[in-house]
């Protein structure tokens, strides 16, 4: 498939579902809309599985891998070696949120879509693109070939995970360097100046913080990246983990399955994503709201509320999954709580 292809594949939510849902949410035998966003959860994704009788019983948690070669212009506080170390651990239920996936039920997937060296028990070659991304402030991160491969391969994921039956996919990703990658997509894309988006990260000095700031603006003067086009912004300056997580908001849009956006690099991602293709963001939904600057700006202007706010910025998809068990307590009282009628009491009226 090609890319174009399969952006014309996505629609809109169905709106039908949606308001089937919503209906009976008013006939459940509870205070009215007193589950707040919990509901509106529930209606969501109604809309995107098309129908609003509907399970989350398979839930995964996809997580992309990839190295950046910005990591040269020392803008994190360890070396490149640590994603291929990570990466591997999360085979292993060695990593933070294989104990989170497996307290919310989820089934981890991590894929290396870009990592510097193969990594033992993870690595395919018919996913992976390349062997990390150039270094962004002296060329294009990679080839606008290589971002769209990347994101065609995130489609396929998603539609190998929709044969399985998954029901939910949550995002993660890791990749030393990202927020770098992910601030410069973020400045490019909203038009904000990278330091009004740009963090810490995993815990930079102010010297490391102002050796990223001035990596991100080298790399949009020397790439020229078109705010017009994100795949143009994601070769340039973005990374292969966030052009591949690009590709699972555009597959969960395909394969009506809700897409659950992470953090800052995976919103950056979903941001992508809804530039190629606006009604995919109606298949994505939130979780928490980043401890990254822009964590809560890209969702704003993706229309979404988080529903948490735990100051998180662990990545991986640590927040994904955590909003997961949230997402199935609402879905569990929406399907199984009995009607006023069933537990005979006088059904509440909608104030005006």
């Amino acid at each position: 498939m090609k890319l174009k292809e399969a952006l014309d594949e996505i629609r809109p939510a169905d709106r039908k579902s949606m308001e089937e849902a919503k209906q009976r949410w008013k006939t459940v035998g509870k205070p009215l809309f007193s589950l707040g966003k919990l509901e509106d959860a529930v209606i969501r994704m109604a809309g995107i599985k098309g129908t609003s009788s509907y399970t989350l019983e398979k839930k995964a948690l996809v997580i992309l891998c990839a190295d950046n070669g910005v990591v040269e212009e020392g803008v994190t506080q360890t070396g490149q070696e640590v994603t291929a170390i990570v990466t591997e651990n999360f085979t292993r239920n060695a990593a933070s949120v294989c104990m989170m996936a497996e307290v919310a039920g989820a089934d981890v997937f991590p894929v290396d879509i870009g990592v510097a060296r193969d990594v033992a028990h993870v690595t395919r070659q018919e996913y992976k693109v390349a062997y990390g991304t150039k270094n962004m402030t002296r060329e294009p991160a990679m080839t606008r070939e290589e971002a769209e491969r990347a994101i065609l391969t995130g489609i396929r994921i998603v539609q190998e995970l929709a044969d399985r039956g998954y029901d939910i996919i949550a995002t993660g990703e890791m990749g030393i360097g990202n927020t770098t990658t992910s601030s410069a997509v973020v400045s490019v894309l909203l038009g904000r100046d990278p330091e009004d988006v740009t963090g810490r990260g995993a815990g930079l000095t102010t010297a490391g913080l102002r050796r990223k700031l001035d990596a991100i603006r080298r790399a949009v003067r020397v790439n020229g990246p078109d705010p017009e086009d994100a795949l143009d912004v994601m070769a340039k300056v973005g990374g292969l983990d966030i052009a591949g997580l690009t590709g699972i908001f555009l597959g969960g849009a395909i394969c009506h399955i809700p897409v659950v956006i992470d953090g800052f690099i995976s919103s950056a991602a979903a941001l992508c994503a809804a530039r190629m293709a606006p009604a995919a963001v109606d298949h994505m939904m939130p979780s928490h709201r980043s401890g990254e600057p822009a964590g809560g700006m890209v969702l704003e202007t993706l229309g979404l509320s988080p529903f948490i706010d735990c100051r998180m910025s662990l990545g991986e998809g640590s927040g994904s999954v955590a909003v997961l068990p949230l997402l199935e307590m609402g879905l569990e009282v929406y399907r199984k709580m009995g009607t006023f009628d069933e537990i005979r009491v006088e059904q509440y009226e909608e104030l005006k």
